[in-house]
């Protein structure tokens, strides 16, 4: 398969832009957020045997992110700004494009991940002390659950050859698969796997998710998770989930909780174990959308817990880490590797979900700012939104990134998602609503 053929998805086009400006405060923005998660890993960072070298931590994290978060287009170019700039706390330095690729190649992911895991707890308190609203299901589910995660896989398409010294390998390979765990509440990531087998299922990750999920956490799943012996294993830990019900289902009814025209929410008894005897005991909800049901499978057993409407409209927000992927993919670069070495590509991936995680971070200040839920802020607009701050910030107009994209004068921005109204027959709002809120 051609280069040329790859070229075509626009995932895979070599950008050709220049570095998007400096700002001062968006600069001292992500100092504040990462300096102390940077700096913290030091002494992790020595204890691999590497040498406080020109390339060290610091720097190194500091050029990953102004390559990220200013669109770099190309290695050459962020080394012609480490020598003419300083980048975030890293002083001007410098150091040949060759010596910068190599280094990208060899550098350990680890330190890029364990920043990551660093950074995420603080990100999750700034979440905690924000009062704009979170969306009716989420906030009845979390009622009754300490964690709400969605959980998915995606695989990485295409290598393409960003450095220099990968001119010899071939382009257009698949680069293998990750898959990632999305708090729904907070839209932050919790961890990212990633395998070299991109053609593989779903399943091989069922087990770091297993260790992963704690007592009191509910899994809305994609059907990607659809084993029944390790839905089995996920109840006797106490972790509950929801998935899509498959169509060849077969299943035994034991009790009727709701049987309406438009609603079914049944508790049955599906698979068999060694002796026999029924595998698992679940609720499956049908509801009618048109003239088709959809089935949904939840380890919930009680309608009190988590209402049929719920269920359903928890599921429907399965789609944020869809949005979530879209986002690091197309929006973040990671559709356009740097590298085809393991070590760089794992590098990449927990730089650029690092990213992810402070644009979620800002995007959610903004849905504070003008008290409404995340979901309705445009992730993407506020990226974009960076570039009309900046031209604001140079001429005196505004000085606070949070409080320019919040403004009513700048709504044309399209920060602020325009609201669709769904079918009446779709639009489970005012049952959720109508729920009785429960300590």
């Amino acid at each position: 398969m051609s280069h040329h053929r790859y070229s075509r998805n626009p995932d895979h086009i070599r950008r050709r832009n220049v570095p998007a400006p400096d700002n001062a405060a968006i600069d001292r923005h992500l100092q504040d957020l990462l300096s102390a998660a940077v700096y913290s890993q030091q002494a992790y960072y020595r204890s691999l045997g590497l040498r406080d070298r020109i390339l060290t931590l610091p720097l190194m994290v500091a050029a990953v992110v102004t390559l990220l978060w200013h669109q770099v287009p190309s290695v050459g170019e962020l080394t012609r700004m480490l020598s003419r700039q300083d980048l975030l706390w890293a002083k001007a330095v410098t150091v040949s494009r060759q010596a910068l690729s190599e280094r990208f190649l060899g550098f350990p992911y680890e330190l890029f991940e364990r920043v990551f895991q660093a950074l995420v707890p603080t990100l999750k308190a700034r979440w905690a002390q924000r009062n704009r609203p979170l969306p009716p299901s989420v906030s009845y589910a979390m009622q009754h659950f300490e964690q709400v995660w969605a959980a998915d896989g995606s695989v990485l398409e295409a290598l393409f050859r960003k450095l220099d010294s990968l001119k010899e390998c071939p382009a257009g390979q698949l680069a293998g698969k990750i898959c990632t765990v999305i708090e729904l509440g907070s839209q932050l990531p919790v961890q990212i796997w990633f395998s070299e087998n991109a053609k593989a299922h779903d399943c091989q990750f069922l087990q770091d998710l297993l260790a992963l999920a704690t007592a009191k956490t509910l899994l809305i799943l994609d059907r990607g998770f659809y084993d029944f012996e390790w839905w089995a294993q996920l109840i006797a830990k106490q972790v509950q989930f929801i998935c899509a019900a498959k169509s060849n289902l077969v299943y035994t009814v034991i009790q009727e909780f709701s049987l309406t025209h438009g609603l079914k929410d049944q508790l049955i008894e599906i698979g068999k174990d060694t002796h026999g005897n029924p595998l698992l005991r679940l609720r499956l909800i049908e509801i009618r959308k048109g003239q088709g049901w959809y089935r949904y499978l939840t380890s919930v057993l009680d309608p009190e817990v988590l209402p049929p409407y719920v269920v359903i409209d928890l599921y429907a927000r399965r789609w944020r880490i869809e949005d979530a992927f879209h986002l690091v993919k197309r929006l973040l670069g990671l559709a356009y590797l740097w590298t085809g070495s393991l070590n760089g590509i794992k590098l990449q991936i927990w730089a650029t979900w690092l990213m992810y995680a402070v644009l979620v971070d800002l995007s959610d200040a903004v849905a504070d700012a003008v008290q409404l839920p995340l979901e309705r802020i445009s992730m993407e607009m506020v990226w974009r939104g960076l570039y009309h701050f900046n031209h604001a910030y140079n001429k005196g107009q505004a000085t606070d990134p949070v409080a320019y994209l919040a403004a009513p004068e700048n709504r044309d921005l399209g920060v602020i998602k325009t609201v669709r109204k769904p079918p009446k027959n779709l639009d489970f709002s005012p049952y959720i609503y109508a729920l009785p809120a429960t300590s």
